[in-house]
């Protein structure tokens, strides 16, 4: 059977195209031999699970501890803590006979078992019994329910200080999120830990990051030794920036190229043009992994950090910080500064995500592609003056119905935007926290055209938006673009908001529409 890029659950090296997943964490057998309890983290589908078993079979291979990974999230069907941690405890006996030999495998348990006891009791005798030091990493540990979890850490916490012969001698927690991060509901009766962590016996939290471009490029070449057909530099490039190494983006462009394009026809050539086809096939069918991440657009925590990075605001520092590290655990925002969406493909699915009842309310006349496009030029001015028109009749009352309202002007432009230049031309758009605007690229045939967008703040709104706008042309190499500034203030009549101007800045030609 031909290996293939593998985009449902763990990579295994005789199936599927891989980057050797141990070296991509360092640290983590010096914790284990020091005896140590740590977190692994990191955002779905980033290959966790891929190293994990990868750890289990070098360490169990290399003899001197006994290894198991163990996936606990079906506790969550528990009726109760106390059937939860059974449903835990029967998970490890099934792993354990399905990757250990019977010398190392714990006590016998089901689900079903009436004297099966607690997770630290049943740990305990295991850890008497087995002839190694025992290492367990406890995968989506952090799916459990607050009262589980709780009931997870605590046994574990309990446990601790008999180890390495009453207890594991190292235990990983590795989940989405480092445990820290929780805001576990205690009750008055439950235990308090006394520290900010729940889980304060570990000694490290460790967070695995995305594929370099070195390990995306290893990964593309193992479909090139096996098959012999080439993605080339430029190809790999713009994989790379896509994606910016996400693990499931990256092996998920590649085999949509590779099964849906070109059907696995290896002597095709892979193309530039392969990659942009494959990128907008993704967004379109959304499958799990993007799917995911937009089910959680609506929670309020995520809604805050991504209406800050449209609107380029600058946020409110003290609300902002755990809203932060949320959306860094689900790697939904890139993992350093400036805020802003993980990797372009994010950038551009989630606007469009937002827009889609927008772009699919628009009526059809107005976004009738022959009113702006003439002999296969876009007629951006047309365009542009149409939705002002279009804005100015009827943004309250689209708007006031719309639950990111905030963002609303923004994504009812690019919703415009789309329905009318998506069939042969392209959107890029540019967005961070703190920049003041948002920036869209729109490309069709061989034209480009600039258009930033800013709210309306203050007075010094105009002049900062036509010097954005000129440094932005510079920067691609352009004579004019477009600067549109949406009103914020109700007291204005619509008589004082809409204006279109011609400004030359810098030697570049700004058109100013207000709206």
């Amino acid at each position: 059977m031909n290996k293939f890029f593998n985009t449902a659950g763990p990579c295994r090296p005789d199936k599927h195209y891989m980057v050797e997943p141990l070296p991509r964490l360092s640290g983590v057998l010096e914790l284990i031999d020091s005896e140590h309890y740590f977190v692994l983290h990191a955002p779905r589908q980033t290959g966790k699970t891929t190293y994990l078993y990868a750890l289990m079979r070098q360490l169990n291979q290399d003899g001197q501890y006994t290894a198991l990974t163990v996936n606990i999230k079906p506790a969550i069907s528990g009726r109760d803590s106390t059937h939860a941690m059974r449903i835990v405890i029967a998970a490890i006996y099934r792993q354990a006979k399905q990757h250990l030999p019977e010398t190392q495998w714990p006590p016998c348990v089901t689900e079903t078992s009436i004297d099966v006891g607690s997770l630290q009791g049943y740990l305990n005798q295991w850890a008497q019994q087995n002839p190694k030091p025992i290492v367990l990493f406890i995968d989506e540990a952090d799916s459990l329910h607050d009262e589980v979890f709780l009931a997870l850490l605590s046994q574990l916490h309990a446990g601790f200080e008999a180890r390495p012969k009453g207890f594991p001698h190292s235990i990983a927690l590795v989940g989405l999120r480092d445990v820290r991060d929780y805001k576990i509901r205690f009750r008055s009766e439950q235990e308090n830990f006394g520290t900010g962590s729940p889980f304060n016996i570990k000694s490290e939290s460790l967070f695995m990051l995305n594929f370099t471009f070195e390990e995306v490029s290893t990964l593309l070449d193992e479909h090139t030794k096996a098959t012999g057909q080439v993605f080339d530099a430029k190809v790999k490039q713009e994989i790379y920036r896509l994606t910016a190494g996400q693990p499931w983006l990256t092996n998920a462009l590649a085999n949509q190229i590779v099964v849906k394009l070109l059907h696995n026809d290896y002597k095709s050539t892979i193309t530039f043009e392969h990659v942009a086809q494959a990128k907008e096939a993704l967004i379109q069918r959304r499958d799990t992994h993007l799917d995911s991440l937009i089910d959680k657009l609506r929670e309020p925590t995520v809604k805050r950090v991504v209406q800050a990075i449209i609107n380029g605001e600058t946020p409110d520092f003290d609300m902002f910080n755990d809203a932060l590290i949320y959306t860094r655990d689900l790697g939904l925002i890139a993992p350093k500064p400036p805020v802003r969406f993980a990797n372009p493909i994010y950038q551009e699915i989630v606007p469009r995500v937002l827009s889609a009842a927008f772009a699919e309310s628009l009526p059809s006349d107005l976004v009738d592609s022959l009113w702006y496009i003439k002999e296969g030029r876009l007629d951006m001015d047309a365009l542009l003056l149409a939705f002002q028109k279009f804005y100015r009749r009827h943004s309250d009352a689209w708007l006031s119905k719309y639950d990111f309202r905030e963002v609303g002007r923004q994504l009812l432009l690019m919703a415009f935007l789309h329905r009318i230049v998506n069939t042969k031309g392209r959107i890029e758009r540019e967005m961070a926290v703190g920049n003041g605007r948002c920036d869209l690229l729109v490309e069709y045939g061989d034209e480009r055209h600039l258009i930033e967008l800013k709210l309306y703040y203050d007075s010094e709104t105009r002049e900062e938006g036509l010097e954005q706008a000129a440094r932005y042309l510079s920067r691609f190499g352009l004579d004019q673009g477009y600067l549109i500034i949406f009103e914020t203030r109700t007291s204005i009549p619509w008589e004082e908001r809409i204006y279109h101007e011609e400004i030359f800045v810098e030697g570049k030609k700004v058109i100013l529409l207000g709206m």
